[in-house]
Formats: structure tokens, C-alpha cells, sequence
């Protein structure tokens, strides 16, 4: 193991109570540094090797004395999704771009010999190339996506030789998580066809790469393994199946079909949207540089989620907010 103990912000999150169980698993000693939007009921408590702490990645000088210690730094905090963003643009801009840099240096200050930063593929905004290699014009069309853009190069003006980071741009998560969100694609096309019958499509034609959540977490513990040489200043994109939202939607369809087995089609009903984005990323560096490729279908994500819901592990998947990033932040009035 290169480096055993992880300080882990945004930990508290949907891919974040995925991550730190798979990451206990392998060994590590974790630190979760959340703002507990959601709380932390999800989380693996009785772990010895894991320590939780409420904390605001605002709030400098408690994130500096609380990342002592530790070799890696992986960020995956942040104000989620575009229709969060919008709701409290000062808040969201005052977690996902100000925080930033004095996080960056404080950590740098603390000894952090690793900085692992996730972004996001969204960053490309709209492209008619098939594929978009990481050199690609960033051309972010929401509030959310060039935020996540700006900050991408005040940590690479950062690094060094004692300090090592990289950047890391996953396509739209999907699959069961213990801290679950239903308010992506994958996910809530599943969520409608399990317990409504029926998929509403917006728009359809737009082309959307996926990411299964279990695939992210093996990434993230790749770039903890990774030789220096072959990850730092670098930026790697990191997604699987190319597809439009029509195509997602007919996957999810058959699936959830063939789960419920009771002969009851389950209705695509298309309708417009004013989401523009699509895109579709090219993996490949990735796969030649460190000999990675995700490997879990949109259909296995489909199918995991299915078993949640049949096992009761998702109750008023559509009334509860914590399934909902934009709902909780209303309800909580997030400042």
C-alpha cells in the first residue's frame, strides 16, 4: 500500500458512502470531513479505521488542523448538480469555487503528499466530436460546470514533486450507493419504470457517458496506487457506455421489464428539454496509462437498484428528499 491514511471530504455524499466502505475494505484509515447535509447515519461508524468529522470545507483553519496527518487529500465536495447550484448561487460558488484554493494550500502547507480532485465530465458542455479527449475546449454551459472548470487549474499551479495531485473527470454516476441519489439520469429513469411504469424522457437525443458507481471508487483507488510519474499534473476522464438519454432509457426499460416479470410494459414517453449538454468522452488515457477501463453496464446499474427497491432499501423514492440534492438544500435552507 503507497499511502494508507485518506483525508476524504464530501465523504458524506452519494459516491462518498460507496467509497469509504470500499476503501476500509482495502486497508485504508479514512477521515470524512462533511457538512452532514444529508447526516452520516449511512456510514460504516463502528469501522476503527474511520474517523468523521462535521466540518465545512468554508471553514479554513478547522479543514487545515483537521488534514494533519494524512498523505492523500481526495475532494469530492461540492455543491452537486446544476439545479442545486442555481438555487443559492452565492452559497454553491462559495463551497465549489472560493473554497478552493485556501483548501489547496492548506493541504499543501500540511504535509498532503497526494491531491485527488474530482470534477466532472460536464465540463465539455456540447461537442459533435464522437469522442472528447481531455484536450478538448471546455465549454461549460451551467453555473455549476465552470466552476468545476475554473478550479481544475489552481490545482494543477499548485503541484510539485512533494506534492502530487491529479484531476479526474467521471461521466454521470449511476447504481446503488447507501447514501442513494435518484436525481441522475440513470437513477431516475429506473426509479420511474420500478415504481411508476413508465420513463418521462426530456429531450432523448442528447449524448450522455456513464460512470457506475462501484467503477469510480476502483478509479479513485487507482490514482492512490499510481506511480507519481504516470499521474501527476495529469487529467484523465473516466466513463463508460456512450449513450443518449433515449438509449439509457430503452436499457432501463428492458431491465426493469425483466425484473418485475409481470408482462407490464413499461411506457417511454419523450417529451422536450432545455438541457443542452451532450457529449461523449473518450476514456482511453486512462486505459493506456495506467491500464484502466470501467467495466460495470448501465444495466447492472439498473439492476442493482432494482434489488434495493425490492428489498426496501429505497422507501418514498419520490417524496423523500434525501434522494434529491435540490429538495434537501431547500427544505434545510443550506447556507
Amino acid at each position: 500500500m503507497k499511502y494508507k491514511s485518506i483525508f476524504l471530504t464530501g465523504g458524506a455524499g452519494y459516491v462518498g458512502s460507496q467509497l469509504v466502505p470500499f476503501l476500509l475494505k482495502k486497508g485504508y484509515h479514512i477521515t470524512v470531513y462533511d457538512i452532514m447535509y444529508f447526516g452520516d447515519s449511512f456510514l460504516p461508524k463502528k469501522n476503527k479505521n474511520l474517523k468523521i468529522i462535521k466540518g465545512d470545507i468554508r471553514d479554513n483553519e478547522k479543514l487545515k488542523a483537521s488534514c494533519e496527518n494524512h498523505d492523500v487529500f481526495i475532494n469530492l465536495a461540492c455543491i452537486s448538480n446544476d439545479s442545486s447550484f442555481v438555487l443559492d448561487k452565492k452559497l454553491s460558488k462559495s463551497i465549489n469555487y472560493d473554497a478552493f484554493e485556501p483548501m489547496v494550500i492548506s493541504s499543501k502547507k500540511n504535509g498532503i503528499k497526494r491531491f485527488i480532485h474530482a470534477s466532472t465530465s460536464s465540463v465539455y458542455g456540447v461537442s459533435e466530436k464522437k469522442n472528447v479527449k481531455e484536450d478538448h475546449p471546455l465549454v461549460p454551459l451551467t453555473l455549476y460546470n465552470h466552476y468545476k472548470a475554473l478550479i481544475e487549474p489552481i490545482l494543477l499551479n499548485n503541484l510539485n514533486n512533494s506534492f502530487e495531485g491529479v484531476i479526474f473527470r467521471p461521466a454521470t454516476v449511476c447504481g446503488y450507493a447507501p447514501k442513494q441519489r435518484l436525481d441522475l439520469s440513470v437513477n431516475i429513469l429506473t426509479n420511474f419504470a420500478f415504481n411508476k411504469s413508465f420513463i418521462k424522457v426530456f429531450g432523448g437525443e442528447q449524448l450522455r457517458p456513464n460512470l457506475h458507481i462501484l467503477d469510480y471508487c476502483e478509479a479513485i483507488e487507482l490514482f492512490l496506487c499510481a506511480e507519481k510519474q504516470d499521474i501527476n499534473k495529469e487529467i484523465f476522464n473516466v466513463g463508460y457506455q456512450n449513450l443518449s438519454i433515449y438509449e439509457i432509457a430503452c436499457s432501463v426499460k428492458k431491465v426493469v421489464e425483466k425484473v418485475l416479470k409481470n408482462n407490464k410494459s413499461i411506457k417511454i414517453i419523450k417529451t422536450e428539454s432545455d438541457d443542452k449538454r451532450s457529449y461523449h468522452i473518450n476514456s482511453d488515457k486512462i486505459k493506456n496509462k495506467l491500464n484502466y477501463q470501467p467495466k460495470r453496464t448501465i444495466e447492472i446499474a439498473a439492476e442493482d437498484l432494482c434489488i434495493a427497491f425490492n428489498k426496501g432499501l429505497l422507501p418514498n423514492s419520490f417524496d423523500d428528499d434525501f434522494y434529491f440534492n435540490v429538495n434537501r438544500l431547500k427544505r434545510i435552507n443550506a447556507k
